[in-house]
């Protein structure tokens, strides 16, 4: 199975501008817990990730007012990312090994045509025990997102 066969195509994005309050709107309208940041201007192509849980220490924990533009708030180093045609034991070794629940999937240009959440991985994957496994690593502590 690829992550082609499992992942949501053209998810809802923002762009850096976008402000953290639209982005947990979308995250409450759609029931998702990130949402991928692109460039915007026409452009799909992949910046950062935004997560719930960057809302809420970014701006709620350290007191930062909602209209604060993603780009102070998202992911942007080093964003793990796949391409359609990647393997899902590939993307479940991935989500175990950086510990994120979310993988962007890009195409040969950097430009997001979808994304694979742990949820994709757990309902769709034929092999239970691995994606079990995939779950309990990626909830172990540390992670290089952990901070």
């Amino acid at each position: 199975m690829k992550a082609q066969d499992i992942m949501t195509r053209d998810p809802s994005c923002v762009t850096p501008e976008t402000p953290a309050r639209e982005a947990a709107r979308i995250m409450k309208d759609e029931d998702v817990g990130a949402v991928p940041v692109i460039k915007g201007d026409g452009s799909r192509s992949l910046v950062g990730l935004v997560t719930d849980r960057d809302i809420a220490i970014r701006v709620v924990a350290d007191g930062n007012g909602t209209d604060v533009p993603v780009r102070q708030v998202m992911t942007s180093d080093r964003i793990a990312t796949a391409s359609a045609d990647t393997d899902l034991d590939r993307i479940m070794d991935t989500m175990a090994s950086e510990k994120v629940r979310r993988i962007p999937i890009v195409d040969e240009r950097g430009d997001l045509v979808g994304i694979v959440s742990q949820a994709d991985v757990v309902l769709k994957a034929k092999d239970n025990s691995k994606a079990e496994e995939t779950v309990e690593r990626i909830s172990e502590p540390g992670g290089r997102h952990s901070h």
